[in-house]
Parts: C-alpha cells; sequence; structure tokens
C-alpha cells in the first residue's frame, strides 16, 4: 500500500486546481464577453451593456432555436433514459459473459465512432425515411448519441444495487413487477438522473448531426452559434454560450441536490 504524505497531498491538490482552472477559465471569459458594449470580442471589456442579451431574447431566430433545443434535449432525455434502463436490465440479465460484452461494446460504440461517420450514416437513412429536418428526426438521432451515456450512468446504479432486496420482495408475495417499481427502481435513482442529465447535455450541444439533419425551418441553438461564428463575431454569440452555461450549471446543481436528498431520505 502506497503511503501519501501530507506534502504529496498538497501537490495533488495544487496540481488538481491547476488543471481544473485551465479547463475552465475559457469558459469563464465568455461570461465577460457577452456583457461587452462593443460589436467586437475584446477582453477584458472596456465598456459594459446588456444589449447582446436582449438582441438574443428579442431575436426569433435565437429564441426559436433555444426553444428547439430545449425540447428536443428534453425527449431525447426521455427516450434514451428509457432505452438505458431496458439495455442495462438486459445486460444484468444475461448469463453469459461474452454476450454481456459484445452487447456492451455495441451499445457504447456511438462513444467510439467518429461523430462524421455517425452523421453520414444517420444522413442517408434519414433521407431515404423522409426524417431529415423533422422533429422526430432530431430526437432520433441524438438518442443514438446520448444513449450509451444512460447505459453506462444507470449500469453504475445497477452495481451498487444489493440484489438481496429483489429476492427478499419475490420471496414475500410480490411480483416481479412490483418489485421493480417499489425496490428496485427507487433504489437506481440516482443512476436514472445521471444517464438523462448526460443525454440532455449531448442532446443540447450536438453540433456535426445536427448540421447534417437541419432544416431551414428547424434548427437547434448549436447550429445558429456555429453559422453565426463562421459570418460574424456578433457578441450575441456569447450571451447565447452564457445562456447555455448558465442554464446546464443550474440543471446539474438542482438534479444534485435533489438526488442528495433522496439517498439522505432513503438512508434515514
Amino acid at each position: 500500500m502506497i503511503r501519501v504524505t501530507p506534502l504529496t497531498r498538497g501537490i495533488l491538490w495544487a496540481f488538481s486546481i491547476l488543471v481544473a482552472v485551465w479547463l475552465i477559465a475559457p469558459t469563464l471569459v465568455v461570461i465577460p464577453l457577452s456583457f461587452t458594449g462593443k460589436a467586437s470580442f475584446v477582453f477584458p471589456p472596456e465598456s459594459w451593456s446588456l444589449r447582446w442579451y436582449e438582441s438574443f431574447f428579442s431575436n426569433p431566430a435565437w429564441t426559436s432555436a433555444l426553444g428547439n433545443s430545449l425540447l428536443i434535449g428534453l425527449l431525447v432525455a426521455l427516450l434514451a433514459t428509457v432505452l438505458g434502463l431496458l439495455a442495462a436490465l438486459g445486460l444484468r440479465a444475461l448469463t453469459s459473459k461474452r454476450a454481456s460484452s459484445t452487447l456492451r461494446i455495441g451499445l457504447l460504440a456511438p462513444m467510439v465512432v467518429p461523430g462524421i461517420v455517425v452523421a453520414i450514416g444517420l444522413y442517408s437513412v434519414f433521407l431515404k425515411l423522409g426524417l431529415v429536418g423533422t422533429l422526430v428526426g432530431f430526437v432520433l438521432a441524438h438518442t443514438v448519441l446520448a444513449l450509451p451515456f444512460t447505459v453506462i450512468a444507470i449500469t453504475a446504479g445497477f452495481a451498487g444495487f444489493d440484489d438481496r432486496l429483489e429476492l427478499a420482495a419475490l420471496s414475500l408475495g410480490a411480483s416481479r413487477l412490483k418489485t421493480f417499481f417499489s425496490v428496485t427502481l427507487p433504489n437506481i435513482i440516482p443512476g436514472l438522473v445521471s444517464g438523462a442529465l448526460f443525454a440532455f447535455v449531448t442532446s443540447f450541444d450536438e453540433v456535426m448531426l445536427s448540421l447534417f439533419i437541419k432544416s431551414p425551418y428547424l434548427n437547434t441553438l448549436p447550429v445558429l452559434m456555429y453559422a453565426s461564428v463562421t459570418r460574424d463575431t456578433d457578441p450575441t454569440l456569447a450571451a447565447a454560450a452564457t445562456v447555455i452555461l448558465v442554464l446546464i450549471t443550474t440543471l446539474v446543481i438542482v438534479a444534485l441536490v435533489l438526488t442528495g436528498r433522496k439517498n439522505r431520505g432513503r438512508r434515514a
């Protein structure tokens, strides 16, 4: 067993803090840029204004894209969580390790395959099915990318679950369905919440795949932001990025708080 001295622990903490700052700092720069008074990206801002937030929320193109991203993200979170739960249950029921490993690799393949390959393949299929530029097409395509994250999160939730609780419920006369909803499901709520969050964020931030299946009548916020970058340097883009950052951060914090309360209540 390796013994960690206070000096080593302090060095590790300092290194971890430096890495965290290095990763977070570029994101935090965007927030001051969204309040700049000039029509260009100048850091630090020489003047301050809310004009770019007014431009964001008063522009139908931006607000429509935000609404589309929220709707698609919520639908993807719901669908990917349900499918991820079913997949995790299937993996849990398999007795053959080889079959379980093979199926797991297949479920996690979208995380390994380059995004451009997935985008081209889905575009070809959706074009034949008439799903390009439709809400159903966006939800199904984003679910393909989000499903591996929900499978991982829910499988991790099952890893910390005591199977004897199910056996106890069944031995007391409960049906398998009632056992699942009364015993199993409440104990894997943290995994379900984590999977849903990962699915929502994956869908909300997706750009490459959305570029292939978008239409003039259905656009998402990341795609509109990408188009804005290629056209000009309007700080409205920074305001949109800040809105995304605040929205996702708030969502994650609320979910963590609710999950923490659920766990404390169950332990009590």
